[in-house]
C-alpha cells in the first residue's frame, strides 16, 4: 500500500518511519513524502498514470497551498485517491474538508496505533 504523507514540519517523516518501521521493512506499506501541497501534487503528475498512491495524509495549515487546496485539486486530478486530513486545530475544519471530499479527519497529535489499524482495515476492504 503506498502512502503519500504532506506536512510542512519535516520531522513528520522521522515520526512516520519509526511508528510503522516494522510495517515498511515487511513491505506492508510504502511511504512517500512532500513537504507542500504544490510538492505533493508534482509527485503525482510525475509518477504512471494512475498514481500507485492509495492514500494521502495531508496537514491542513502549511504555507503557499494548504490542505483543503491539496484536497480539492486531488479530488478532482485523481478521484480515485483517497485523502485524509490532519489538523492540530481539532474540528475548526472538519466541515470543510469533509465538504470537499475528505475521506477522514485527524487530529493532532496522531494517535498512530489508531491510524495504522484504520489503514490496513481500510486496505483489507478495498
Amino acid at each position: 500500500m503506498k502512502v503519500m504523507v504532506v506536512d510542512d514540519e519535516q520531522d513528520v517523516e522521522l515520526l512516520f518511519r519509526q511508528h510503522f518501521r516494522k510495517e515498511i521493512r515487511q513491505q506492508q506499506i510504502d511511504f512517500s513524502f512532500a513537504l507542500s501541497g504544490e510538492q505533493a501534487l508534482q509527485q503525482l503528475h510525475d509518477m504512471n498514470q494512475p498514481p500507485a498512491v492509495v492514500l494521502i495524509l495531508s496537514d491542513i495549515n502549511m504555507p503557499g497551498m494548504n490542505g483543503l487546496q491539496l484536497l480539492k485539486a486531488v479530488k478532482h486530478d485523481f478521484p480515485a485517491i483517497k485523502v485524509a486530513m490532519i489538523t492540530a486545530y481539532s474540528n475548526q475544519y472538519y466541515e470543510d474538508a469533509m465538504e470537499s471530499g475528505a475521506d477522514n479527519y485527524y487530529t493532532k497529535p496522531l494517535d498512530f496505533a489508531q491510524l495504522k489499524d484504520e489503514l490496513f482495515r481500510e486496505a483489507a476492504n478495498g
